[in-house]
């Protein structure tokens, strides 16, 4: 499976933004998907994950209420809706795959990684 991260950028404190990860492969719908977080100087972080039908998700506390996970199986992609965005929301965010059917938040459990796409809060 071949990630790629799409949709950062930067918006103001407050804003919204979507990220998307499009996976190749035929194996994605089998798969729960994670996205994680980097800011610099800081270790990866677990930021949401979805199982492979989507029935289940999970969230880091920072972001719970703020912060959707969401799939499209036929179009292969993992969406991360971010409203309400904060300055420590600043980092690089990594969308994973993993064959782990639950939890989703230890990122030793992740096979797949894409590369990684920027998101800036600031005014």
């Amino acid at each position: 499976v071949q990630l790629q991260a799409s949709g950062g950028g930067l918006v103001q404190p407050g804003g919204s933004l979507r990220v998307s990860c499009a996976a190749s492969g035929r194996t994605f719908s089998s798969l729960s998907m994670g996205w994680f977080r980097q800011a610099p100087g800081k270790e990866r972080e677990f930021v949401a994950g979805i199982s492979w039908l989507g029935g289940n998700t999970y969230y880091a506390d920072s972001v719970k209420g703020r912060f959707t996970i969401s799939r499209d199986n036929a179009e292969n992609t993992v969406y991360l809706q971010m409203n309400s965005l904060k300055p420590e929301d600043t980092a690089v965010y990594y969308c994973a795959a993993t064959p782990v059917v639950a939890g989703l938040k230890n990122r030793h459990e992740y096979y797949y990684w894409g590369q990684g796409t920027q998101v800036t809060v600031s005014s």
